[in-house]
């Protein structure tokens, strides 16, 4: 069983069902479809706790994210096609402004995604997986 860590802003997201996605650099050894995978927030802190009962793998995809200081994510790559709606993935994500609880939202779920990769991240492309999952049965 593989576990992630995630901030507090993205918990209700997960807790609701809105967020079952995670983007994460690679490293030797993600999920697997059909594994159960345990959801943390502040993880190998005291303050540590599990965020939901442990949701099952649906999918680990190779993913690109092209990041520029100044223009935000340029384009967004899953298993080697373009993402068609950087938008919507953005927001699958756990950056739509309605639900993103920043200092400082966006107008859109693609900008708040956006600003927090530049605030966390480099400005260059990427390369890792986006993981998906499903409620545990």
């Amino acid at each position: 069983m593989v576990a992630y860590s995630f901030k507090s802003l993205f918990v209700p997201q997960i807790v609701s069902g809105m967020k079952r996605q995670t983007v994460r650099a690679q490293r030797p050894r993600h999920a697997r479809p059909g594994e159960a995978v345990q959801l943390y927030q502040s993880m190998r802190t005291k303050n540590c706790s599990k965020i939901i009962l442990d949701p099952v793998c649906t999918a680990v995809l190779p993913i690109e994210i092209c990041v520029s200081e100044t223009r935000g994510i340029l384009w967004i790559s899953i298993d080697g096609a373009d993402v068609e709606d950087p938008e919507a993935f953005a927001a699958a994500d756990g950056f739509h402004p309605s639900h993103f609880l920043a200092a400082r939202p966006g107008a859109t779920a693609l900008e708040n995604m956006s600003r927090f990769w530049l605030d966390n991240h480099s400005a260059e492309t990427f390369e890792g997986v986006v993981i998906k999952w499903e409620p545990a049965p």
